[in-house]
């Protein structure tokens, strides 16, 4: 019989917490501008660079773990998370001081564009709870369960990190400077 632990509960209840609070909060955030703030127009490079930097380190950690090197696998998920906290405060930072960007393509790549769009939005905040249930099941020791959660987590978060840079090179003509 399986029993769940004090700690464990905490944990889970942490995890609903924040895979509703972060989405709300984005969203949220999103739609308020500061006022007579300067936009932050040097940022969307940026937090595509770590989008694109995630993705790498994503694959260079399941590459390090196939390899036994479970300390760099750790490390570098860490790391990922944090790229993924710091994209997230300067996307809504971004989206508080300018204007959102409108796709200026059209015929079939403009359906491209939102097909991919929308599937990264989905995803994003579908990967917000794979992500800490995967991590915590590393953090408490469960690797069994963390390797089966890890299956689905990753490639749903390599698509977010990837498509994430998608969109900004097909969006980045359209900025306006």
């Amino acid at each position: 019989m399986n029993t769940v632990t004090a700690k464990e509960k905490r944990i889970k209840i942490w995890i609903t917490v924040l895979s509703i609070a972060i989405p709300l909060v984005v969203a949220v955030l999103f739609r308020y501008k500061i006022p007579n703030a300067t936009p932050l127009t040097f940022l969307p490079p940026i937090y595509a660079t770590i989008n694109g930097l995630t993705a790498i380190l994503l694959v260079t950690a399941v590459v390090s773990i196939k390899n036994g090197r479970q300390r760099l696998h750790q490390n570098l998920m860490t790391t990922c998370i944090a790229l993924s906290l710091a994209f997230l405060v300067m996307y809504v930072a971004y989206h508080m001081t300018s204007e959102s960007t409108s796709y200026g393509g059209d015929g079939f790549l403009r359906y491209v564009y939102f097909l991919i769009l929308v599937s990264h939005i989905v995803l994003s905040i579908g990967v917000i709870p794979l992500v800490l249930i995967t991590y915590s099941k590393a953090y408490l020791k469960d690797f069994q369960k963390h390797r089966k959660w890890a299956k689905v987590t990753f490639p749903i978060w390599l698509y977010v990190a990837v498509t994430g840079v998608i969109v900004y090179l097909m969006i980045s003509p359209y900025y306006v400077h």
